[in-house]
């Protein structure tokens, strides 16, 4: 029985799943997304996204630990340079996987893994979360907002009548 292992093996031994992992891995940094199957893409999520954490304390110790995973000089660089600066402030979930259409010749599963910080297109604007239509009672707010902007008018226009009664004299410049 398989009672608390978590390790998906992807049907490859122990050297060569390492291996595949830490090319992944290298890839995703450098590309900033990569298009791979379901399964590799949840493993290499797991494999990843503890380095990245590691690349936010830039020290000689976390960049010999990272070289350790990844093997590339130039994707550490990256890693330590580009993607910490990114990532600085997020608290983990650094990757996001998002699922494609299953592979044409054999039906696997296929899916999008990408650095979140990387991505235009689910940036800023979806931040913006839009109001709820209905209140706790169950009114919409729609139906609500014509009677709150009456009484706002209202009371507007109860503030601007004093004001007005008051003529405003000007004073010459000049003198």
């Amino acid at each position: 029985m398989r009672h608390g292992k978590k390790v998906n093996h992807l049907g490859r031994t122990d050297s060569h799943r390492k291996a595949m992992l830490a090319n992944m891995a290298t890839s995703l940094i450098k590309a900033k997304r990569i298009t791979t199957t379901l399964a590799k893409a949840k493993a290499l999520r797991t494999y990843v996204e503890p380095i990245i954490t590691k690349s936010k304390n830039d020290t000689t110790h976390s960049r010999r630990t990272v070289f350790a995973y990844l093997q590339d000089k130039e994707v550490v660089t990256i890693l330590f340079r580009e993607v910490a600066e990114k990532v600085a402030n997020r608290p983990g979930g650094y990757t996001r996987i998002i699922k494609l259409n299953n592979r044409q010749g054999d039906n696997a599963e296929m899916a999008l893994i990408e650095l979140v910080d990387y991505n235009e297109v689910y940036g800023k604007d979806v931040e913006a979360k839009e109001e709820k239509k209905t209140t706790r009672r169950g009114r919409s707010k729609t139906a609500a907002a014509p009677k709150k902007a009456a009484e706002a008018k209202v009371e507007v226009a109860e503030e601007a009548a004093p004001a007005e009664e008051a003529p405003a004299t000007e004073e010459p410049k000049g003198e």
